[in-house]
């Protein structure tokens, strides 16, 4: 039995549900497919996909608990054929996200597929790989990455770990060996996921010293950890778990110090270095697309992540809005009837620009992922690609992972906040969304890190448009998209917002061109800044550090073009392909919302050089008041098309039928502290304070010692 408030949403939603499943699934096979896999993995047998006791369960417990079901997952893929297609790789099927997304549950070999096997293929020759993957393939090698250190992270020019080649004369190990050594304390890997008490193999990124004692930098050297019989550790390893943390406590984040461990010379990755037997170092000479491809491998980490946090944003949004659906706070008029939450116009515009967010940052992680693997095609098949479009991949990948994920991470913690004292319980769901994602504006570089990367790209294109020389190579590229406002900029024009009225304002092509002027002109900014203080006898590293702050505005302002760009590029993409003229409408609205409110929120970079008006700056808080009034009829259809299950949910506040209360309490009536009565801590601790006196005041009775 549905709740009777949220079957009225659902039945007020101006377009279909199931259009927009489809078109978030790829299709709908595919979406037939995703249900399919998720009953099966809902429904196994052995009962280990159960999540119902998660929040009861010690994190020794849930690790041995996740790994049973890591065992399970791989029995089943193999049952249902998973990975045939990819010569048994599970990990390469297409459908594998599908069924990472059906556990909903962390697993403790993330890392394996995530970056150890990738590794593997963009930095291991072709010798290394037939040698390795098939045991990654049969989960008989299970690895990690081993680059961050205690003393060291995004620096990875300070790894102390060092790799140091010893001949086979005095090594006795044929062809040479290198010795991998943690020679401080501040050396020990520290933090990489899978490492400490799963992986058997992990990737050690470390500093290569060769035959002739030269540092030649950090390189990669697969070195074995724990015994493939046994699991017990090698000698010289020494490995374990870094203790609990606020989040993502399934996986065993570890710490592994190397006490002068031999590995196999041919253990150093060496598709593009290599030593020889003698310890000499050289580079290899290989086609400047195989470098490409690796670095385009890596890089689609980030759109992995920027992808999930549409994921995850779509979870805290979808828990809300129904939540806010069902719960009642206050009166009408009348003085009878209580008000849904999700009428108010601060729960509205606290929570319907992340639903939009959510949308626009599936758009863009999409788009992102598709460039990746077009870019890496045509290197594989040696069509031409450019430095510039790699590095400009790299910019937009950097620039939307730091931005989505800050987005989510402060977005699900506010979907938390707005379910009230409610949204505080562990049931609810969102506790643990919220710790477990807050890794993510950390992991593969740091948020305020990124910007950094995101600017030294981009002031490449300044430079080029400034000098009015070599633009014509970023036309296949995002940042093209920056030109023409920063011809104006530089070359003397000056842009304003051509709106005439709220309506015209309000229209996606005319945010479009604000969030582009804004992103080239702070970009522009920094560009100036970075001149003025070096022709004023700034050294550059002082100039570059100056500018920090305004690299990250830039850094922001040009992710909100990409996003928005992106999802005007999708809705009319899949316009003319997919969706009807409803469903285009309800997205379409999103992304006005979107743009509204970031304008709102971000208004004075749009006043500062007089783009927007005096009194086209009025205009916005209305129209984004309008933009909230449009979503507010579709917003439980709108997260009910992202067809989370209760299951994968795993929430009693966001329950499709919205029986929330029952739910509720049946979470609080199974914790272990109810189990016997008088409560564990009654005999001896209150039966001593109560019964047996030990809070009696002894001079009751008597005179004051005063």
């Amino acid at each position: 039995m549905v709740n009777a408030d949220l079957q009225r949403e659902r039945n007020r939603a101006t377009f279909d549900p199931e259009k927009l499943t489809n078109l978030l699934d790829g299709g709908a096979q595919r979406t037939e497919r995703r249900r399919f896999i998720e009953q099966v993995f809902e429904r196994d047998p052995t009962g280990v996909f159960d999540n119902s006791d998660n929040n009861y369960l010690h994190r020794t417990d849930r690790h041995i608990r996740a790994t049973a079901k890591h065992v399970r997952m791989v029995e089943i893929c193999r049952k249902l054929g998973i990975g045939d297609e990819c010569d048994g790789m599970i990990i390469d099927s297409e459908d594998f996200p599908l069924v990472l997304d059906a556990i909903a549950d962390d697993l403790p070999t993330a890392l394996h597929w995530v970056m150890f096997v990738p590794n593997i293929v963009s930095l291991c020759d072709e010798e290394q790989q037939k040698e390795w993957l098939p045991l990654c393939r049969d989960w008989k090698m299970i690895g990690c990455y081993a680059q961050t250190e205690v003393g060291h992270g995004s620096n990875v020019r300070g790894l102390e770990t060092t790799a140091t080649f010893v001949p086979e004369s005095k090594s006795g190990v044929k062809g040479g060996s290198f010795v991998i050594h943690s020679p401080t304390l501040t050396s020990g890997k520290f933090w990489p996921g899978t490492l400490g008490r799963t992986a058997n193999h992990a990737m050690v990124i470390a500093r290569l010293i060769d035959g002739e004692g030269v540092d030649r930098g950090v390189h990669n050297f697969l070195v074995p950890l724990r015994s493939m019989e046994d699991h017990t550790l090698l000698p010289g390893v020494k490995t374990g778990d870094i203790g609990p943390k606020i989040g993502y406590n399934n996986m065993d984040n570890g710490f592994a110090y190397f006490d002068n461990v031999t590995i196999p010379r041919r253990n150093m990755a060496m598709r593009f270095a290599t030593v020889d037997e003698q310890g000499k170092y050289s580079k290899k000479r290989v086609s400047a697309a195989a470098s490409k491809v690796a670095y385009i491998t890596m890089m689609q980490v980030r759109a992995m992540i920027v992808i999930g946090s549409a994921k995850a944003l779509a979870v805290g949004t979808t828990i809300n809005v129904r939540y806010s659906a069902v719960r009642k706070q206050g009166y009408s008029e009348d003085g009878k009837t209580e008000v849904q939450i999700l009428d108010y116009k601060q729960q509205q515009h606290r929570i319907f620009p992340l639903l939009a967010a959510s949308y626009c940052f599936f758009f863009t992680g999409r788009n992102l992922w598709k460039k990746l693997k077009s870019i890496e095609e045509r290197l594989i098949k040696n069509k031409p690609v450019t430095k510039v479009e790699v590095t400009d991949i790299h910019a937009s990948s950097s620039a939307l992972k730091s931005f989505t994920t800050t987005v989510a991470a402060d977005g699900i913690e506010e979907c938390r906040k707005a379910c009230g004292g409610h949204g505080f319980l562990a049931c609810s769901g969102l506790p643990e969304l919220i710790n477990s994602y807050l890794q993510s504006p950390t992991v593969e570089g740091d948020n305020h890190m990124l910007p950094q990367q995101v600017i030294k790209v981009l002031l490449k294109l300044l430079q080029a448009v400034q000098s009015n020389s070599g633009v014509e190579a970023y036309k296949t590229c995002d940042s093209y998209g920056l030109v023409p406002s920063l011809e104006a900029i530089l070359h003397g024009g000056h842009e304003t917002c051509k709106a005439v009225d709220q309506g015209s304002l309000s229209d996606l092509s005319t945010l479009l061109l604000a969030f582009r002027h804004r992103a080239a002109r702070l970009l522009a900014v920094v560009g100036q800044q970075i001149n003025e203080d070096v022709m004023n006898g700034k050294p550059m590293q002082t100039a570059w550090n100056n500018a920090l702050v305004a690299m990250a505005k830039a850094s922001r302002a040009y992710s909100l073009f990409l996003v928005l760009r992106d999802f005007q590029q999708g809705i009319q993409e899949e316009g003319r392909n997919v969706l009807g003229p409803n469903e285009v409408d309800v997205l379409t609205d999103l992304a006005k919302l979107f743009g509204l409110y970031w304008m709102e929120k971000e208004i004075g970079d749009f006043l500062e050089d007089g783009y927007l008006s005096a009194k086209q700056a009025k205009w916005i808080a209305a129209s984004d008041l309008e933009a909230l009034d449009k979503v507010r009829p579709n917003a439980v259809a709108l997260v009910d098309a992202r067809d989370i299950s209760d299951f994968r949910l795993k929430s009693a506040l966001g329950r499709y039928d919205g029986d929330v209360y029952p739910y509720i309490m049946r979470a609080a009536e199974k914790d272990p502290l109810n189990a016997v009565d008088p409560g564990p801590a009654y005999d001896p601790e209150l039966r001593r304070l109560i019964h047996g006196g030990a809070g009696a005041y002894p001079y009751s009775g008597t005179a004051s010692r005063l």
